[in-house]
């Protein structure tokens, strides 16, 4: 339909999923149990970090933090899964900081992250949680000059206790010595899955084999794909494991709606009117490619919106500027591909839109997560033409969700 006859759509919110069991996480090999936080004060850490945890906004644990904090804390191997938006990142930044010693001037954990972006955004997250200790960060990524980082992780009389980066840097920087390994005392892997795909898991392996034999390994991901555990198996030691299925993995306190658009040339037409109906505070707009980020970014700014963009093609500083513009709110619409998708955190994101439906099913969690932030209510709303039928259903399919039409009122969505 065209965006006029849109108005006149119907809808029921999708169905929820079923929520999960509070139980607690059980290490099998050796029998040992690790019961469930039922608040932040209930871990055993420096109070200084749940001073930290409180600053940055969290008032009580989620899900995945109830579960997975602690078998962090213990030094023993985990892979955990949670959905994206449910403080995954805060689960491992407050196991690291409660294992660390700040007092002991050496390097003693690396976090790994698949893009620039989410390596920014879990540096950001770090620093504000460990605010209130002696605690001393280095970032490893592009943008920062070799030299700048070999420098950083070499200094006097400080050493970084806790280094955050992406593979290809740390790598160079182990091949250099300049990363000093043999005091790490545990590795945390984010968006393992993306980071274990055919594009990164030779880099992993490198790393790896350059690491202490006894060190933690944590893995955190939003999906689990099927060669997944093969993979770990091959640098874990019977990890515990923390997942979710694929029916809690879904939308739960995330509103999901359509819009038959019937062909591509409709979309814009019916994006103006969506923005001309609701009143929305920031929200995040996805394409397939960059072509069509970059023709609807212009599209948008002759039509008078306020937007930015990201994409693969632009620089890392103006991504970061892009992103800074963004937060700050600045810009209120961020039209973005699925490759920047996992490092986009603002909390203020209520509506993800979908200008196209993604191409992959579990794209759709990652992009749908960056609305209703760590148990806030978000709407993910589709474009979908004729040709989107079919992957509709098996997003459906896959998340055991319905997605149905938008309602010709509109009041009920925010």
């Amino acid at each position: 339909m065209s965006s006029k006859e849109n108005k006149s759509a119907k809808i029921k919110e999708g169905k929820k999923s079923n929520k999960s069991k509070e139980e607690t996480v059980k290490d099998d090999d050796k029998g040992e149990t690790f019961n469930e936080i039922e608040k932040f004060e209930d871990l055993d850490i420096d109070e200084n970090i749940i001073r930290g945890v409180f600053s940055y906004g969290f008032e009580k644990p989620s899900p995945i933090q109830k579960k997975a904090i602690r078998p962090v804390l213990s030094g023993k191997d985990v892979i955990a899964q949670a959905q994206s938006g449910t403080g995954k990142t805060a689960t491992f930044t407050l196991g690291v900081l409660g294992r660390i010693n700040v007092s002991e001037n050496k390097t003693q954990a690396l976090i790994l992250a698949h893009t620039r972006e989410l390596a920014l955004q879990i540096n950001n997250v770090f620093r504000q949680i460990g605010n209130y200790m002696d605690v001393v960060f280095n970032l490893s990524i592009k943008g920062i000059s070799t030299s700048e980082n070999i420098n950083a992780l070499c200094k006097k009389p400080r050493k970084p206790h806790i280094v955050i980066g992406t593979p290809g840097r740390i790598l160079d920087m182990i091949n250099k010595r300049a990363l000093q390994i043999d005091t790490l005392k545990m590795l945390v892997i984010d968006e393992a899955d993306e980071m274990l795909s055919e594009g990164f898991v030779d880099q992993i392996y490198n790393i790896m084999r350059t690491m202490p034999k006894k060190m933690q390994v944590c893995l955190f991901s939003a999906t689990m794909p099927v060669n997944f555990f093969d993979i770990t198996a091959k640098f874990m030691n019977d990890p515990i494991k923390i997942l979710v299925k694929a029916d809690q993995l879904t939308v739960e306190g995330i509103k999901q709606f359509y819009i038959d658009v019937q062909k591509n040339s409709y979309k814009f037409e019916t994006l103006c009117d969506l923005y001309s109906l609701l009143t929305i505070n920031q929200s995040i707009i996805y394409c397939n490619n960059k072509k069509v980020v970059d023709d609807l970014t212009y599209r948008m700014k002759e039509a008078n919106f306020s937007v930015s963009y990201i994409h693969g093609g632009i620089t890392p500083d103006e991504r970061e500027e892009t992103m800074a513009a963004f937060r700050s709110g600045s810009t209120r619409v961020l039209i973005s591909t699925d490759l920047l998708a996992r490092g986009i955190d603002v909390q203020q994101v209520s509506i993800v839109i979908n200008y196209d439906v993604p191409n992959n099913v579990e794209n759709y969690l990652h992009r749908i997560g960056r609305s209703g932030r760590f148990g806030r209510k978000g709407v993910g709303i589709n474009f979908a033409t004729h040709y989107d039928v079919e992957k509709m259903k098996n997003i459906e399919q896959y998340y055991e969700t319905q997605i149905e039409e938008m309602p010709e009122d509109l009041s009920s969505i925010l």
